[in-house]
C-alpha cells in the first residue's frame, strides 16, 4: 500500500459489494490518522469504524491523554463512528485483554468488519501480539497498512501531505520535556535528538491529529496546562468552540 497527498475528502468513494471491511485500532495520534489516509487510497478496502481504548478513571486515551471529545471531534471529521473501550484504572493485562473481546464483539455486531486495521510501524513484538489475539477469533484479520516504511520517510510524508498534529505526551527519559504541546512538523523533526525515532514508534511521544486529508476538516484546539504525571509529561489539550 502506498500513500498519497491529497486534500480534505468529504466521505470516502464507493466500495464493491466484496471489499474487504476494516475497523481501524484508533489511538488519536498521526500514525492511526495516516493509517486511515493510506487506507482510503487502497483499492478494496471500505473502513467501518474506529475502535479506541479510553481510561475509565480520567476519561481520556490512554498515553495520549487526550481527552474523550476530541477523540469523538475526530471520528465526526472522518465521517466514521466511533467505538471506545472503557478501561480501569490500573489495568492488568487480563482486564485489558477482556475489555477488548466485550468490544470486539459488539463493533463485530455492528459492522461485521473481516480485517483490523493498526498503525503499528516496526516493532515486532507489538505485531506479533495483536496477531496472536486475533488469531482467537474466527471473525478477523489484522493489516498493518504503515509496516515497515522508513519511519524518517514516512514523518516528513506525513507533513508535506497535509497530516497536522500536536505533541501531547513526552517521555523525557528518551525526549527533553519541552517538547510537549509542540506541532509536528518539519521544524519539530529537525530538532529531534539523534535516537528519538521521527514517529515516536518507541514510546518517544505521542499526538493527536487535528487536520488532515483524513479529515472533512479541522478539528480546532486550544492548548492547556502541561502537567508530569506517572513519569511522563502531558500538553493538555481542548476543544475551541466555534466563535
Amino acid at each position: 500500500m502506498t500513500s498519497q497527498s491529497a486534500g480534505h475528502p468529504s466521505v470516502p468513494g464507493e466500495t464493491s459489494a466484496n471489499a474487504s471491511r476494516v475497523l481501524l485500532a484508533w489511538s488519536s495520534g498521526k500514525d492511526s490518522a495516516w493509517a486511515l489516509h493510506v487506507l482510503r487510497q487502497s483499492p478494496g478496502f471500505e473502513i467501518v469504524g474506529l475502535l479506541t481504548t479510553v481510561n475509565s478513571q480520567f476519561d481520556r486515551v490512554a498515553m495520549h491523554g487526550v481527552r474523550r471529545e476530541l477523540v469523538e471531534a475526530q471520528a465526526n471529521a472522518a465521517n466514521l463512528p466511533i467505538l471506545t473501550v472503557p478501561l480501569p484504572w490500573p489495568c492488568s493485562n487480563a482486564e485489558y485483554e477482556a475489555a477488548m473481546e466485550l468490544s470486539l464483539d459488539e463493533a463485530q455486531a455492528r459492522w461485521r468488519f473481516t480485517h483490523v486495521a493498526f498503525g503499528d510501524l516496526f516493532l515486532e513484538d507489538v505485531r506479533r501480539y495483536r496477531e496472536e489475539k486475533l488469531a482467537e477469533r474466527a471473525d478477523a484479520v489484522p493489516i498493518f497498512p504503515l509496516w515497515g516504511m522508513n519511519t524518517n520517510k514516512l514523518a516528513h510524508e506525513m507533513t508535506a501531505g497535509g497530516l497536522r498534529a500536536r505533541i501531547t505526551c513526552v517521555d523525557p527519559r528518551q525526549l527533553p520535556r519541552d517538547f510537549a504541546g509542540r506541532q509536528f512538523d518539519s521544524d519539530l523533526l529537525n530538532a529531534l535528538p539523534e535516537g528519538v525515532d521521527p514517529c515516536g514508534e518507541r514510546g518517544e511521544f505521542h499526538t493527536f491529529a487535528w487536520d488532515g486529508p483524513m479529515f472533512a476538516h479541522p478539528i480546532a484546539v486550544l492548548q492547556g496546562q502541561t502537567v508530569e504525571r506517572d513519569g511522563f509529561i502531558f500538553t493538555d489539550l481542548l476543544a475551541d468552540p466555534p466563535g
